[in-house]
């Protein structure tokens, strides 16, 4: 079982942005994913440090994969997906259909990124004739669902693709053309002064009885909770999974590679170092509060 860093989902300085990737190159990875996936606006780094980076960082002998935007909305942001699959050398993650055409008219193999929308094994075998070699399921398709998925691919005799699975970080849930950061600072989105980056794990937004419930990232909505499905191990074994999603955090991020560096490893379930994923379990990824009754006086 391979492990995988995810694509930045924050917006950091470049200086903090590069040093977090150099240290990754000495991480027990397998796979490091690199790129802008929620902003075209965060420009830090530009198309042409990402390019330079992938080829730096590929000398460590992990395997680079560039990553798409999620939501492509214009023609510039078409242009610099091109040119990440002319000059990038690597493979593309196509969180966008667009990516997609683009990989298949240039014969390039690309992972299917959570945001496309793969739902039953029909969809799954046109997308590997188009070149599909490795899948992210979406966020909400947990252990049934890719039982089933995997059990109809068998029935018909199609082999499955690499499956990537996110273990470990906040889930991804939603995209908007709408700047939810920008809105929340009440600014316009063309001029949002890049704001995210003064939130480096997103922006807390908490229910209005005050308890943690979301992250807002530019024209990302996130889950609050960084979830773990380290424990899960034994059933992502059973399923066949290939490769483990870690998304990078703020803090902490060698250690967490660490641990699941001895969690792929090993014959036992690990403590549980984050939340539980609901969705994984068929179940909401949020629990409901039940009120209290009251208790009737006299």
């Amino acid at each position: 079982m391979k492990l995988s860093l995810g694509p930045l989902q924050y917006f950091w300085p470049r200086e903090r942005t590069l040093a977090f990737y150099r240290e990754a190159a000495s991480w027990p990875l397998d796979i490091i994913y690199l790129g802008e996936t929620v902003c075209s606006k965060r420009r830090e780094l530009g198309t042409r440090d990402w390019i330079a980076l992938a080829a730096e960082l590929a000398e460590s002998g992990k395997q680079i994969v560039l990553s798409s935007l999620a939501l492509i909305e214009a023609e510039s942001e078409l242009g610099v997906l091109q040119r990440l699959i002319d000059e990038g050398g690597c493979w593309i993650e196509a969180n966008d259909l667009s990516a997609v055409q683009l990989c298949r008219e240039r014969g390039m193999p690309f992972v299917a990124g959570p945001t496309l929308n793969i739902y039953n094994h029909h969809a799954l075998t046109m997308l590997m004739d188009d070149g599909l070699r490795r899948w992210v399921p979406g966020v909400e398709q947990g252990y049934t669902l890719l039982r089933e998925l995997r059990d109809a691919m068998q029935t018909e005799e199609q082999p499955m693709p690499e499956l990537e699975v996110i273990a470990f970080g906040r889930l991804p849930l939603a995209y908007s053309a709408r700047c939810f950061t920008a809105r929340a600072l009440d600014v316009a989105k063309d001029q949002c002064d890049f704001r995210c980056i003064e939130y480096p794990d997103g922006m807390p937004l908490a229910t209005r009885e005050g308890r943690p419930f979301l992250r807002i990232n530019g024209i990302q909505i996130q889950g609050e909770e960084v979830t773990d499905l380290g424990p899960e191990i034994l059933q992502l074994r059973e399923l066949g999974v290939d490769v483990l999603r870690l998304y990078p955090q703020a803090e902490g991020m060698a250690d967490i590679v660490g641990h699941y560096h001895l969690v792929r490893r090993s014959p036992l379930p690990p403590p549980r170092i984050g939340a539980r994923n609901g969705y994984w379990h068929g179940e909401p990824g949020m629990r409901p509060v039940v009120a209290e009754q009251a208790v009737p006086v006299g």
